[in-house]
């Protein structure tokens, strides 16, 4: 499958994002796999709601952090992308 901006990403079943008090770090938990994202894809992984389009979680970014949103298209796009690939993202 391929993300596109009205694409509405959300994490695959028995996949989780937390903050890992042990690790004191976000992960990301599925099946058999840990995922260690840095900062940048923490902030991306915190909109992802089920509910919220690619293009919608491009625009927050963008307002959020004041840079131009064709980088960011391109950057968010392809780490949820490399996610749905390995099946911790669905679309």
């Amino acid at each position: 499958m391929t993300l596109d901006e009205a694409s509405v990403p959300r994490f695959g079943a028995g996949v989780r994002f937390q903050h890992d008090r042990v690790r004191d770090a976000w992960v990301v938990l599925a099946p058999e796999r840990l995922f260690l994202p840095d900062a940048q894809a923490i902030e991306i992984l915190k909109c992802v709601d089920g509910r919220t389009s690619l293009g919608g979680i491009i625009d927050q970014l963008a307002a959020r952090f004041d840079a131009p949103r064709a980088v960011l298209a391109a950057d968010v796009g392809a780490m949820l992308q490399d996610l749905a690939d390995k099946g911790a993202i669905r679309i």
